[in-house]
């Protein structure tokens, strides 16, 4: 079985990078939801829960699979937390879905057509994710549809319980390095706006590196 316990030797760098990817953004009503495929369930749990809090009145889940989903979501992630959030209450006329897109750029291309194509406008949305994805998924969605408002929001577990939830304390904190190499590298290829990165933070991310958590990274 994977190990779900934190090590204390890389507690305080990890917990350096779950702090800087969580915008801290304050949840407020938008035009729409857009839950981002992924292997977190927990992403159509809260976008439920924030339905029924009457957050906005329409969603989106987008994603096809990637290599860590195809076992767990095999009809795909989008298709998955549609059947879960409906399980949780939302009604079906409530939700769009886009199965397609395979990376962040794609979720927020595909879903933004999406949109168009039902002749939807929105000047406003709830971006919701895996806690780790929250900077990447807000500047890409800055680059690419720069004048949509954007709310980043998360299922508010704690690192500790996040890890439990998800099984496998490598895979997130592999996760969180990746991320943050993404946040460094992605735009000057393109693909987001320049974010800001605290000292602190890039030396967490070049430590953990050198630790070996580099499965995610961007070769």
């Amino acid at each position: 079985m994977p190990e779900v316990t934190l090590p204390d030797a890389y507690r305080a760098d990890v917990e350096t990078l779950w702090d800087y990817h969580d915008m801290h953004h304050t949840i407020r009503p938008t035009d729409i939801a857009i839950g981002l495929g992924s292997h977190d369930l927990g992403v159509a749990t809260f976008t439920a829960e924030l339905y029924h809090e009457g957050m906005f009145p329409r969603i989106v889940f987008t994603g096809a699979n990637a290599p860590t989903t195809i076992e767990r979501f095999p009809r795909g992630e989008a298709v998955h937390y549609r059947l879960h959030a409906i399980e949780l209450g939302v009604p079906d006329e409530a939700i769009l879905v886009e199965p397609k897109a395979t990376n962040t750029g794609q979720n927020i291309e595909f879903t933004r057509k999406l949109l168009a194509d039902h002749g939807i406008e929105v000047s406003s949305a709830t971006l919701i994710s895996r806690p780790y994805q929250q900077r990447r998924a807000y500047s890409t969605a800055k680059k690419l549809w720069p004048a949509l408002e954007i709310i980043c929001a998360s299922r508010p577990l704690p690192l500790d319980e996040y890890i439990v939830s998800i099984g496998d304390v490598d895979r997130v904190i592999n996760m969180l390095v990746g991320d943050t190499q993404r946040i460094l590298i992605y735009p000057a290829q393109g693909f987001a706006i320049p974010q800001d990165m605290p000292p602190e933070v890039g030396a967490a991310y070049r430590r953990l590196v050198k630790a070996g958590f580099t499965s995610r990274l961007v070769r």
